[in-house]
């Protein structure tokens, strides 16, 4: 937490007792925008889905704008199995074809986004689903991929060129709750699948956002001894990078965090999706529960 005025909201979360008390140390950040990106196992676990919408719903109450950005990794994997539909990776990134790429904005754009959607309604809250081609929310270009010193085709994997911030500020005047999933359009109408870490960073960065929330399957940046790092400037961030204590999957979400508070951002949190209240425990706890990247 940023503030003096701590909280104990382990106590509250725990027991169930009532939040009011808290709510003056949560009201600190009103007006202010989070992007949370939403992604990983919890978003198949029926739990931990409502309890997600309903910590959305209670930061959209005291004030803050939520922006939600989505993936579906898993989900896109068993469609296009169902489909019989192959899937082959470089370096992590799913190769999209012109079928596949049909089958990930189904998947992204119409069944995650709208059960995201449908929770967070259930959790008291007005969300309302979009992807990056609508009102060119996200312009993207083909992501130029170079693996092992040469340059692969991706095909429709694109990259964030542009968001359109004015969108969502108009969003934010009617007070609903945005939920992007991240397809971008291309500048003569191709659609692109973009890693939804960094479609999240885009916006994050577009808005200036106060926070970017990077919800995952693992606890934050760890150190040479396995123990959670709590917070890391840029400069000690890309010190471990350097040193390999940060590496495989955690460096591109590492790198995104960094690129987003370079742009602006006041901070960039990685935090584990499968701990319920995750949002909460981080941002409004003495210790918080993940790791928090700020600018040097």
């Amino acid at each position: 937490m940023e503030t003096s005025n701590k909280v104990n909201l382990r106590r509250y979360l725990r027991t169930g007792a009532t939040l009011s008390e808290a709510l003056p140390y949560m009201r600190q950040f009103a007006g202010e925008t989070f992007v949370i990106k939403y992604g990983g196992h919890a978003m198949g676990d029926a739990d931990l889905s409502l309890n997600f919408a309903r910590d959305v719903v209670l930061i959209k109450q005291v004030g803050i704008n939520p922006i939600v950005v989505h993936g579906g990794g898993p989900q896109i994997g068993a469609m296009l199995n169902r489909l019989r539909i192959e899937s082959t990776f470089v370096d992590g990134l799913r190769v999209t074809d012109r079928a596949t790429v049909e089958v990930v904005e189904m998947v992204l754009s119409g069944t995650i986004n709208k059960q995201i959607v449908t929770t967070i309604g259930t959790a008291g809250g007005k969300a309302i689903g979009i992807s990056g081609k609508d009102g060119r929310l996200i312009e993207a270009r083909k992501l130029e991929h170079r693996g092992a010193g040469a340059r692969q085709d991706l095909g429709f994997v694109g990259e964030p060129v542009k968001v359109n911030a004015e969108l969502l500020d108009s969003l934010a005047r009617l007070a609903v709750i945005p939920v992007i999933a991240p397809i971008g359009i291309g500048a003569d109408g191709e659609t692109y699948n973009i890693n939804a870490d960094s479609a999240a960073g885009a916006v994050a960065a577009a808005v200036n956002a106060r926070k970017l929330l990077m919800l995952t399957d693992v606890s934050g940046v760890l150190n040479t001894e396995g123990k959670l790092i709590a917070a890391l400037s840029a400069a000690e961030a890309h010190r471990l990078i350097a040193s390999g204590t940060i590496a495989g999957g955690m460096i591109p979400k590492v790198e995104t965090c960094l690129d987003t508070v370079a742009h602006g951002v006041g901070a960039a949190h990685i935090l584990d999706g499968r701990i319920p209240h995750v949002m909460l425990l981080e941002i409004f706890t003495e210790q918080g529960v993940g790791t928090m990247l700020k600018r040097d």
